[in-house]
């Protein structure tokens, strides 16, 4: 009886150690399966592949497929191709962008508007179990995809057209393993003779494939010939700026011309932005070029300046006529198409959206006219550049920004950077102190997490003024950098180096007010610049010609090592 007893607990050790060993076995071969090739669904779902990926375990809803039409749901393509699709509840329109394409569909019209352009399509978008589905296979032209539907694998492939893609042909009967492991489970057959799309070669002897039925795997590389190159990885897109960017905003006002710079160069500078377009209060872009105009593109690229004119919302009541037109799909769209029209029509570089006194409320419906604007611009080959603000200050002027939507989406966020002590301010200070113009940039780097050669610092050529009266009240002039000696009273007026605004600093007496300024000149100026090169920043831009003496053009060139 003894002896049964302990051969039965010797059998229940056995079988619970050939458990232990099996579970150990399938967790491992399973964990190594998953991180390395995601196992193929066997249910009844379809698995999507996205550029040699099985993220069918990552799609929010099934990849669904009516009439031979594919669709994906909102939400997959806001992971996978568009993270700024939008529905418009107003128009019953998705808008969805990629590079240098936009376009809108619909739920009841088999038409999609892409670039501002009408297309007929196979398919529109459906609202399922409050689910909205798009017809992915009907917008391939929009991502720039190819996509096949292996109904036989229950497999749907997308590809993307900009990326590398080699095939390769089996010399033998293969079997194609879901790992180089040596468990490893089998994903499919091929056949010698048959063809598969070569994804990379491993060291140890293997390489990564995808079969024509759409399965993920691993063969002996001695087993691959013929390797094919079918599509070449697209080249990235060339700068019009090589280098730093050295910007200079040429202001003028609604009714005075542009400036006559016939015969003049101003020395380091390779963009210019001149005050052309203005919105009135309907909404409608007013071009002031004319024929002094006309010259003045003449002059900017005959010396070899890209033109990137402002657009201004600039004005009395445009704070009430800009929020019209963003909280309206169809007035953006008429919007972008004027800025795009007038592009062609005066043949200039980019554009400059200098948007200000705006909503808070309506902040990502600015984000909206720039995710709108930016792929018309680029479709042009055209910068977009946005203006804004320091990220701290009031709703109107500072909170209407998604500084890091903008960053994502321009080409450029120009950062104002000054006023840190404007017209309105209670106290007297700097107009672009170092020390808040670094803290400011360091939050646009770190807090709005904008990629830092996306960014060009805006520096300016005035300072203020500042009269402290008696009674504590605090009124400021503005002074050009030109003009700063004229203003004060005399050179004997002693000059102290501000360390934390690295400016020089002068305070006097006028009777019984107290006068301040924060003196922006070359020494100011070089510690800003200094901010751009050690922040690997895209450039400077500078407001405005006119305000400046000439010999600063030469230290800009110099400092951002511009040729």
């Amino acid at each position: 009886m003894e002896k049964i007893t302990k051969e039965n607990k010797k059998g229940k050790k056995l079988i619970i150690t050939f458990i232990i060993m099996f579970i150990i076995i399938a967790i491992f071969v399973g964990f190594y399966i998953v991180n390395n090739v995601i196992v193929f669904d066997q249910n009844a779902s379809t698995n999507l592949v996205i550029n040699n990926k099985n993220i069918t375990s990552n799609l929010k809803k099934q990849v669904l497929i009516q009439d031979d039409v594919i669709y994906l749901s909102k939400q997959d393509i806001a992971n996978f191709f568009d993270k700024y699709i939008y529905e418009d509840s107003k128009v019953q329109k998705i808008i969805t962008t990629n590079e240098d394409k936009v376009a809108s569909i619909g739920f009841n019209s088999d038409t999609i508007n892409v670039n501002g352009s009408d297309k007929r399509i196979k398919a529109h978008a459906i609202n399922k179990n409050d689910t909205i589905y798009i017809p992915i296979s009907e917008m391939t032209d929009i991502y720039n995809i190819e996509i096949k539907n292996i109904s036989s694998s229950k497999v749907v492939t997308i590809d993307s057209k900009d990326r590398e893609l080699k095939r390769a042909t089996l010399t033998s009967n293969s079997t194609v393993k879901s790992s180089t492991n040596f468990i490893a489970k089998t994903v499919d057959k091929v056949k010698k003779g048959e063809n598969v799309y070569l994804i990379s070669s491993e060291n140890n002897g293997w390489s990564k494939i995808r079969t024509e039925n759409g399965k993920l795997g691993f063969v002996k590389t001695a087993k691959l010939t013929n390797e094919t190159t079918l599509r070449v990885k697209a080249e990235e897109k060339s700068k019009q700026i090589n280098g730093k960017v050295n910007l200079v905003w040429d202001y003028y006002s609604e009714v005075a011309t542009a400036p006559d710079r016939t015969n003049t160069r101003i020395e380091g500078v390779n963009v210019v932005s001149p005050a052309f377009f203005h919105l009135d209060s309907k909404g409608v872009i007013q071009a002031n070029i004319g024929e002094s105009g006309q010259k003045y593109i003449e002059w900017a690229h005959k010396n070899g300046y890209k033109i990137w004119p402002m657009v201004q919302n600039a004005g009395d009541g445009m704070l009430k006529v800009t929020s019209g037109i963003m909280n309206d799909y169809n007035k953006r769209q008429n919007l972008i198409e004027q800025i795009v029209r007038m592009c062609k029509t005066y043949k200039i570089d980019g554009i400059n959206i200098d948007f200000e006194n705006m909503k808070k409320e309506d902040k990502d419906l600015y984000s909206r006219f720039i995710i709108e604007l930016t792929p018309r611009m680029q479709e042009l080959g055209l910068v977009t550049t946005v203006d804004v603000t320091a990220p701290d200050g009031g709703d109107t002027w500072s909170l209407c920004f998604d500084r890091h939507v903008i960053g994502d989406v321009a080409d450029y966020i120009i950062f104002m950077a000054y006023d840190e002590f404007g017209s309105s301010s209670s106290e007297a200070g700097p107009t672009a102190g170092y020390d808040w113009v670094k803290l400011s940039l360091n939050k646009f780097l770190k807090t709005e997490e904008i990629e830092s050669n996306k960014i060009i610092l805006g520096v300016p050529f005035f300072t203020r003024l500042w009269t402290i009266d008696s009674k504590g009240y605090v009124k400021s002039s503005v002074v050009t950098m030109k003009n700063i000696n004229r203003a004060l009273p005399n050179s004997n007026i002693e000059k102290k180096w501000d360390d934390g605004a690295k400016q020089n600093y002068v305070e006097y007496l006028e009777g019984s007010n107290t006068k301040k300024m924060w003196i922006e000149d070359i020494e100011s100026l070089k510690t800003k610049l200094n901010l751009i090169n050690e922040n690997n920043l895209a450039g400077v831009g500078a407001w405005a010609k006119g305000m400046e003496n000439e010999d600063i053009w030469k230290v800009f060139k110099e400092e951002l090592s511009i040729k």
